[in-house]
């Protein structure tokens, strides 16, 4: 299992009209605590495509405990939770600086050929470096 951290400060253009995080915003946040994940296994996304491999996202779980407010500093805990196949799911929790649950969910993406758009095995050097937090 691999967990990593982020820090993301509520944007006043990400909050509703009562001063709340619009619902719509935490797949945005996941997204930001996926790439850092996968930058601190030097596999940013751009690597990945430079690869040939795209990796659309085919399902989002949220579950939403209590609202993040304008300028709340959040943490977004990003967790791999098992190796990645040719599917990798990401695990979430977006707490605040009380370190108070508000939010969790998870992504499933799928590693797909560029050229063919068929599904694909992850790529071997990212699974070998995965692999040491899994042992």
């Amino acid at each position: 299992m691999y967990t990593s951290e982020t820090k993301i400060r509520v944007r006043y253009g990400e909050t509703d009209k009562m001063g709340y995080v619009y619902y719509g915003v935490y797949p945005l946040y996941y997204e930001v605590g996926r790439t850092e994940l996968m930058r601190n296994f030097n596999y940013p996304y751009k690597r990945i495509e430079d690869m040939g491999i795209m990796l659309p996202v085919i399902s989002l779980d949220i579950k939403y405990h209590q609202a993040a407010k304008y300028d709340d500093l959040l943490t977004i805990k990003t967790t791999l939770k098992e190796l990645p196949s040719a599917r990798i799911t990401f695990h979430y929790e977006v707490l605040n600086e009380d370190n108070v649950l508000l939010n969790e969910g998870s992504t499933t993406l799928v590693f797909v050929d560029e050229q063919t758009r068929r599904p694909k095995r992850v790529p071997k050097e990212l699974l070998e470096q995965l692999q040491t937090y899994f042992n």
